[in-house]
């Protein structure tokens, strides 16, 4: 029997821009290998697999091409948008998902959807040397790292954008990936980042929601404000509007429809 899928450009207004990801609705759960054959099918750096629960509540598991992951941003954000516009839930209801990091929730906000996120803040710590040598011997102003991620801020957004990465050397960091980011040099957004994640089958993650339930609450305290507008500087390149609250961390993008399609395995 075949299974619809669905891939959703998150993050972002405009197709060909933010973060792809395959959303993929089941009736009941397919074995574990199924699940990760078909991410490496997809080849985008997650697909969700969503199995309706009691009480309205989704079960959801991401996948990248080579791992199932405890966190993903822009594939919820997707998921979301699916279920609303597929009419599997009504537009005005909450989307609700019980997964490894808890239950997430989102909402419709007009234009945008809003995610509610673990707030995930970095400790300060000295920098493994693989980690600098990675990106070329480039000096930190801040580095540290939470529960899955390196986080590195640089000097100016230049810095970030021409950031040229050695991803064998980074593959070897013993974490899910590394953010590096610096204060917008324009008056468009507060910070900007990027995210890189070669040990997990991303070499660079175009739009990375979880990522930011790091960088909220770092550039939260570094601005002295909790509302915050970021943009990450990948190829594609992706926005996302922020407020860092407490153990929580609010994230709002947007998403449009690319491709509907069925599986046959």
């Amino acid at each position: 029997m075949s299974v619809k899928i669905t891939v959703v450009d998150a993050f972002t207004d405009q197709p060909f821009r933010g973060n792809p990801a395959a959303v993929c609705v089941l009736s009941e759960w397919k074995p574990d290998d199924w699940l990760q054959s078909v991410a490496a099918e997809m080849n985008l750096s997650e697909t969700a697999f969503l199995v309706a629960g009691g009480k309205g509540v989704f079960h959801l598991r991401w996948f990248t091409p080579v791992i199932e992951v405890d966190l993903c941003g822009h594939a919820t954000l997707a998921s979301a948008h699916l279920l609303w516009t597929s009419g599997v839930l009504p537009g005005n209801t909450q989307a609700r998902f019980d997964t490894r990091s808890g239950l997430l929730t989102a909402d419709r906000k007009g234009d945008w959807i809003e995610l509610d996120f673990p707030s995930m803040p970095a400790e300060e710590m000295t920098p493994p040397v693989g980690l600098a040598l990675a990106f070329g011997g480039a000096s930190f102003r801040f580095a540290g790292k939470n529960a899955t991620d390196y986080l590195v801020e640089l000097e100016t957004e230049e810095q970030v954008r021409k950031l040229r990465p050695d991803f064998a050397l980074l593959a070897g960091v013993p974490m899910r990936g590394v953010i590096a980011t610096a204060r917008s040099s324009s008056g468009d957004y507060d910070f900007v980042s990027r995210f890189f994640a070669p040990g997990s089958g991303i070499n660079e993650d175009p739009v990375t929601g979880s990522a930011h339930c790091c960088l909220a609450p770092f550039w939260a305290a570094r601005l002295g404000k909790n509302d915050l507008k970021a943009y990450q500087a990948s190829a594609r390149g992706g926005t996302l509007i922020l407020r860092s609250d407490g153990a929580r961390v609010k994230i709002r993008g947007q998403a449009v429809t690319m491709l509907s399609g069925e599986l046959n395995a």
